[in-house]
């Protein structure tokens, strides 16, 4: 095969079909773009979910005045009630599966629901009598929580036992149904970049069909009147994977490292090194169905 032919059959290929090219171009820097994105997402979410699960708490929220649900009525926890609460997550039976536990009393729960909420209206409609005293408990082990819940719950001057992880657990949801989306739009996305690369390779067939006539003629194979069509749609492919490389690293670098990093500082956030890790992948899918596309594009219209 001659190489130096056939790299000139593409070049004039890609310019005579210019415009389609650039449309196989975009079309595939967008889709691989959230195909990026989604990966960047849902490593994002596994990172997030590792960090908050391993600090979510227990929270033992105590009677109020106010209070009617559990063991409540209208009764604040007393004393020796909460002392109970103390001596039994320091028990022999509890201890091994704590790993440390505070009390919140109403005032510290005021402070920081004012902290939390201090741009809301709702501040002003909130006082200290109203906010339940609390133990946040620390797990070893924060799949354990069962246990606490089984230990704590029906005891006297206990309102209710909540594991924080069943709040993660609805966030977490959320944010993978949005990686879920993305994936979905990221597949139409390259089912629309194959077809206009399908298309792209018919027309550029059907502009060259006379040498392509000339060529069966003189005894060209199949083999070597396909190359030309598929490397044209590998070039454009390449381009757009390389394109939606560049954006991942941008996304990453100035905007999660350069804004959000810096607005929340508490929270692990992907790396650049993660947008480099997905890099592959989106060379291999834009390659890979750039090659498909055009190769059985470029075969059947042989056949026709």
């Amino acid at each position: 095969m001659n190489l130096g032919f056939v790299l000139r059959e593409v070049a004039a290929g890609l310019s005579r079909n210019l415009s389609m090219v650039v449309s196989i171009v975009l079309v595939t820097f967008i889709s691989l773009t959230f195909v990026g994105t989604a990966i960047l997402l849902q490593s994002q979410i596994n990172q997030m979910k590792s960090y908050w699960f391993d600090r979510a708490q227990v929270a033992i929220y105590m009677c109020t005045d106010f209070s009617t649900l559990g063991g409540c009525d209208q009764l604040a926890a007393s004393p020796d009630q909460k002392l109970a609460i103390e001596q039994r997550l320091t028990s022999a039976t509890l201890a091994p599966y704590v790993d440390r536990f505070y009390f919140e009393d109403r005032d510290q729960a005021y402070a920081n629901f004012q902290e939390q909420f201090k741009d809301s209206a709702v501040v002003d409609l909130v006082s200290p009598e109203l906010l339940p005293e609390t133990f946040w408990v620390n797990l070893v082990d924060p799949q354990q929580s069962d246990l606490i819940f089984e230990a704590i719950s029906g005891l006297p001057g206990v309102e209710s036992v909540i594991d924080q992880r069943s709040y993660l657990d609805q966030i977490f949801a959320l944010l993978n149904a949005g990686s879920l989306t993305a994936v979905a739009v990221a597949s139409l996305m390259l089912l629309a970049a194959a077809l206009l690369i399908a298309t792209t390779i018919r027309l550029s067939a059907f502009s060259r069909r006379r040498e392509l006539a000339i060529m069966r003629l003189v005894g060209a194979s199949n083999r070597f009147i396909q190359t030309p069509f598929v490397l044209e749609g590998l070039v454009a492919a390449t381009l757009g994977a390389a394109l939606a490389s560049a954006a991942v690293w941008g996304i990453v670098t100035f905007f999660v490292q350069g804004y959000l990093t810096e607005a929340l500082p508490s929270t692990v956030f992907v790396t650049a090194s993660d947008a480099f890790a997905a890099m592959p992948f989106l060379f291999m899918t834009g390659i890979g169905l750039a090659v498909l596309a055009s190769y059985v594009s470029i075969t059947r219209y042989l056949r026709a």
